[in-house]
């Protein structure tokens, strides 16, 4: 069990009602300092308006979420200032080159950043001086965490981060997001992707129906279920067929 001093994010009875249906019904979890935390589940399941929610955009019906010591509902405005947010597809002004907007977004918090610094962080330096409309998907994303970012945020939300990116693009996102973590910044993610979650995640909730139905490390996860009986054909590979397209076509990105 996590101590109180371990613990940034405490949710408690946490709840989203839409046209008198639990859209998220009464969850319960605790996010530890300087992890990776997970949520899954189907379309549906609740885990973005949980995240939503513990951002500050969406009101809280019911529970209560404690943000490192901040009561999300109570101090909306000073939640902003301790998150940074990739929402699932980031929209930037147009005919604005990205050193510009890395220091818009930093100037919005007060700050004065070294935009080159932070574009170089996630591999844009030869970007900087471009319009953010010719950049392709995977340097959109990259931008976004950059900006994310420029305020020294305690912990960084990600929506379904590598959707539609290309493999180089979703493998150089991954390393990123290790290094945020890195950094000491504590990351919440959802994505549909379960070789994402395994590789990236320390802990995962699985979310259905509003409700966590399972929350442990990736490994236990899989123990647990091996433990009930669980059986599949069993085939050993020593890489797969990502493995072979980042091979044949190499690991640098492209974009």
């Amino acid at each position: 069990m996590a101590t109180k001093n371990d613990v940034i994010v405490k949710v408690e009875g946490l709840t989203k009602i839409y046209e008198g249906k639990k859209a998220v019904n009464g969850i319960d979890f605790e996010v530890k300092r300087g992890e990776i935390f997970g949520i899954l589940g189907p379309n549906g399941a609740g885990k973005t308006t949980t995240l939503e929610m513990l951002e500050a955009l969406r009101k809280i019906d019911g529970g209560s979420a404690i943000l490192d010591g901040v009561d999300v509902a109570k101090d909306p405005f000073k939640i902003k200032s301790l998150i940074g947010v990739q929402p699932q597809s980031p929209a930037f002004a147009e005919k604005t080159k990205l050193t510009e907007l890395i220091t818009m977004f930093a100037a919005a918090y007060g700050e004065k950043v070294d935009a080159m610094k932070f574009l170089a962080d996630v591999d844009l330096t030869e970007k900087s001086g471009e319009f953010v409309e010719n950049l392709s998907g995977g340097q959109k994303q990259r931008l976004s965490i950059a900006a994310a970012l420029v305020h020294g945020p305690k912990v960084f939300f990600l929506d379904e981060p590598t959707t539609g990116l290309d493999p180089q693009a979703r493998r150089n996102l991954w390393e990123l997001i290790e290094g945020v973590r890195d950094r000491g910044v504590t990351v919440i993610l959802t994505t549909h992707y379960m070789d994402e979650a395994e590789i990236l995640c320390d802990r995962i909730a699985v979310m259905d129906g509003g409700k966590i139905i399972a929350l442990d490390t990736p490994k236990n996860l899989v123990k647990n279920l091996l433990k009930k009986g669980f059986k599949k054909k069993q085939v050993v590979e020593q890489a797969n067929l990502e493995d072979v397209f980042i091979d044949l076509t190499g690991k640098e990105l492209r974009d």
